[in-house]
């Protein structure tokens, strides 16, 4: 071999080394400055083992600050290091587990003998329990790769009570629903965490010592639910959906108009929130097992949803107190007991259509909008109406609050459904001046009657009032938001002293408390286009003379023998409640005994009755005959003319002095 070959062998071999010195070098320097990081926390997750602490959630409160809600208690995780658990001892840890707790052997041992680095044998155990475990461990001399670690449950003292407010957690403590939702960021506190340092096979370091990184617990809330109200509203929702056949439920919303503190809100049926997976529905429960996996997520989200903010409904006549504040505010009518300003001849046209007074067959005639709001009657608010014009109207649509979300502190609400202002003609307007052809939620209602009892101003509702910081105790006032002045406060007392009126002689009598003197308006409306379903309401004011809290109770197709008209059905309803929450608030009475107590009586049968015998029947226990359908009755023969069907239905007590309505 020459001497070049062997030069040129030892250039070229010289070559090939630095070429893979440099590759090396240039891998060194990509894994040192590009993927150092990543590789660092590789070698961190691989090297060490962290265990979450979970923290305690915040408590939540009623209004009083003493009640609690919701709370979290201490309870016990198990988890394990499979490769620190001895190949030996793996089949009676499987079976330890499955013993103790009560878990599927085949499904628990495949934990136990995974090549990772951890696993969760089970969460959230009561002491009695993991206790029972910690007593095996030391008399099978187990001391590695099994960890019980403290966690924390989350539990709700009062089951149903409030359960559309108050929502609940999952199962990683996460806000799932209503204010465990909403506030979840400020409830749920800082994960701590405990690290164990080991080999790259998962084996121990040393002497196994661990670092404790400690949780930070949840701030704490106070609601502005005051529980004996909310218990009191839910009992009477329980019963009245019973009694009157609703089925479609009951939303019942209690609020303070002065500050937007909701004190009670209900969606009935309530559902337990310590068992938020299980139908509170009786038929859908006796099925649950035949039902498809959508099926029951839609079964669930029903239970869960809040309708008081969720859903909307058709206010009925209740929305006549809208009207008449923007009639009295922009002076289309001055005087509320002027006599005979307005005339009621039993219908009215409008734009070629002819709409009717639902007491067409017997017109009011001659009426004061005072008495235009007793009688609820359509001619007076359907010409107010046209007066307003759209324009303005629409104009108090969006300054009461209808237009858009209220604000509550609550996920999921809705708002208003109303036509687009350019798309509202007479007609349209018509039936928008006297409640129907749209919709609002219950929230909505109450925040506008709200305006209409404080003097004026629109009030954003809230169920939060107070935050509790867990480290130092510390209380955060959360304070109440004013949105806007939508009407005058002389309007104000005008409206309320014709809704005074409206239930000391009008269509809400029977939400009379003795002592109190309130205020409301009764409601009647069509639950969807020829649903042959009715949304039966009351919305009240305690007290008008000193304005407390505004009271909206709305009944989804009432189907009993009672019927669906608000003044028979939500109207004692309010009162029922009213009577017990006016004396718990220690509202001052305006006037003692000068609201009597009203009789009831036993609505008897009179179908087959002439209507000669059936009115010496209803005179005798202080009840009057209506005839629906006749515009006079002096043309019928008395003697001769059979009743075939009455509202209310026989065996219903009726308060004395009401009308009984008959068809012939």
């Amino acid at each position: 071999m020459t001497g070049i070959s062997i030069k040129r062998r030892m250039k070229n071999a010289l070559l090939v080394a630095i070429a893979i010195l440099i590759m090396l070098t240039l891998k060194v320097a990509w894994i040192q400055f590009v993927q150092g990081e990543e590789l660092k926390t590789l070698a961190y997750k691989q090297q060490s083992l962290d265990r979450k602490i979970n923290p305690k959630r915040g408590t939540i409160y009623d209004t009083t600050g003493e009640n609690i809600l919701a709370v979290s208690s201490t309870v016990e995780t198990v988890t394990i290091n499979p490769t620190n658990i001895a190949k030996e001892d793996k089949e009676k840890v499987t079976k330890a587990f499955c013993d103790i707790f009560e878990l599927d052997y085949d499904t628990t041992f495949k934990k136990v003998n995974k090549k990772s680095s951890i696993e969760t044998i089970i969460k959230k155990q009561e002491k009695e329990k993991t206790d029972k475990l910690r007593i095996w461990m030391q008399e099978n001399n187990i001391t590695q790769g099994i960890n019980i670690d403290e966690d924390t449950k989350r539990y709700y003292p009062y089951n149903n009570l409030a359960s559309h407010i108050i929502g609940f957690t999952g199962s990683d403590n996460q806000g799932l629903d209503g204010v465990e939702a909403k506030y979840n960021e400020i409830l749920s506190g800082t994960q701590g965490k405990i690290t164990r340092v080991t080999d790259a096979k998962g084996k121990e370091i040393g002497d196994g010592n661990e670092q404790y990184e400690d949780a930070i617990d949840g701030d704490s809330l106070v609601l502005t639910i005051d529980m004996n109200i909310q218990s009191i509203v839910e009992k009477y929702a329980q019963e009245a959906c019973i009694d009157n056949v609703c089925t479609d439920g009951a939303n019942i919303v209690v609020m303070d108009p002065n500050n937007g503190d909701i004190l009670a809100m209900v969606t009935y049926p309530t559902y337990n929130l310590n068992e938020p997976y299980k139908i509170n529905n009786e038929e859908l429960l006796a099925n649950w097992e035949t039902l498809t996996a959508t099926q029951r997520n839609t079964a669930l989200q029903a239970m869960w949803r809040n309708k008081a903010i969720a859903d909307t409904y058709e206010p009925g006549s209740t929305f006549k107190l809208v009207t008449s504040s923007a009639a009295l505010e922009e002076k289309v009518v001055t005087e509320t007991d002027k006599e005979g300003e307005f005339a009621c001849t039993g219908s009215i046209e409008i734009a070629g259509t002819r709409i009717k007074c639902w007491r067409y067959y017997r017109p009011h005639g001659a009426e004061s909008l005072r008495q235009a709001l007793m009688n609820s009657c359509n001619p007076v608010f359907i010409g107010l109406g046209q007066k307003i014009g759209v324009e303005k109207y629409y104009d108090y649509l969006e300054k009461f609050g209808f237009l858009n979300k209220t604000g509550v502190d609550l996920p999921g609400e809705a708002k208003g459904i109303f036509l687009e202002e350019s798309k509202v003609g007479p007609v349209e307007l018509a039936t928008i001046s006297f409640g129907q052809r749209f919709e609002v939620t219950p929230l909505q209602m109450v925040t506008a009657v709200s305006a209409i009892a404080n003097g004026g101003n629109l009030v954003q509702p809230r169920v939060v009032r107070q935050i509790i910081d867990s480290k130092t105790g510390e209380k955060q006032d959360i304070e109440p938001i004013i949105k806007q002045k939508v009407i005058s406060e002389e309007t104000s007392k005008k409206v309320l002293s014709m809704m005074g009126s409206v239930v000391a002689e009008g269509t809400g009598k029977n939400a009379q408390v003795k002592g109190y003197e309130l205020g409301g308006k009764t409601g009647t409306s069509e639950d969807g286009v020829n649903t042959n379903k009715y949304v039966t309401s009351f919305i009240g004011v305690a007290t008008i003379n000193d304005p407390k809290l505004v009271i909206l109770i709305a009944l989804y197709n009432p189907t009993g023998e009672g019927g669906h008209q608000g003044g028979g059905v939500a109207a004692p309803i309010a009162s029922q409640i009213l009577g017990e929450v006016l004396p718990y608030m220690e509202l001052k009475k305006d006037k003692e005994g000068e609201i009597e107590e009203i009789e009831t009586v036993t609505m008897p049968n009179i179908r087959g009755m002439n209507i000669k015998e059936a009115k010496k029947v209803l005179k005798e226990l202080n009840l009057s005959l209506e005839i629906n359908d006749v515009e006079d009755e002096k043309e019928i023969d008395n003697e001769n003319t059979y009743i075939k069907e009455q509202t209310p239905k026989p065996g219903i007590k009726i308060n004395s002095g009401s009308n009984v309505f008959v068809e012939i």
